[in-house]
């Protein structure tokens, strides 16, 4: 892990694994990280206050590692900060510009704002399909994970399920900071509603 995405890193969680597999109870919006040996590692869910969106997330243990807010008001595109629970630290802020055919979120820096990923939706077709059709959101999620140079970091593929589940795999993360990309998997998954 380079220097640079070291002071992104949550107090709580250490996430070193390059495949991960996030899955959505079947009752509302909670959701589950296991590592590559089928651990869970990491737990959200969203919570609604006040018309504002709050995903507290724990660890395997039940301890509270880090949290993601809404920014404003709920909407399906907006900024979402991501902090450190043990430290109080905004880490990092989820950053979503939503068209019906493209879906990017990008995860900056939460003081400089400098971009230090994006995660796009794969295929205009696809995303089309899965924002107008009936049951298009039945349509698996496919996303590309780059880094702030736009060069290929990983992939978000979503399975076909009763509950949603997504299969994240990150071929280099040398650039780009583990924790808010798994967070990112689970929250773009709760705000789409899907």
């Amino acid at each position: 892990m380079s220097e640079s995405t070291s002071k992104y890193d949550i107090e709580g969680i250490e996430l070193t694994d390059d495949t991960y597999t996030v899955e959505q109870s079947l009752v509302r919006n909670k959701y589950k990280a296991m590592d590559a040996a089928g651990n869970v590692v990491l737990r959200g869910k969203q919570k609604m206050f006040k018309l504002k969106e709050k995903f507290p997330f724990v660890d395997a243990d039940g301890n509270e590692v880090f949290e993601v807010n809404a920014g404003g008001i709920v909407d399906i595109a907006g900024n979402y900060v991501l902090t450190d629970s043990q430290t109080g630290e905004d880490v990092v802020v989820l950053d979503n510009d939503y068209s019906i055919l493209q879906d990017t979120w990008t995860i900056r820096d939460a003081q400089t704002e400098e971009k230090l990923a994006e995660i796009n939706s794969r295929g205009a077709l696809v995303t089309l399909a899965r924002n107008t059709l009936p049951f298009g959101n039945w349509i698996p999620h496919k996303y590309e994970i780059t880094d702030r140079d736009g060069d290929h970091v990983g992939n978000i593929d979503g399975q076909f399920s009763l509950k949603d589940r997504y299969e994240i795999t990150i071929d280099d993360a040398s650039d780009v900071p583990k924790e808010p990309v798994v967070a990112a998997a689970m929250v773009i998954d709760a705000i789409q509603g899907n």
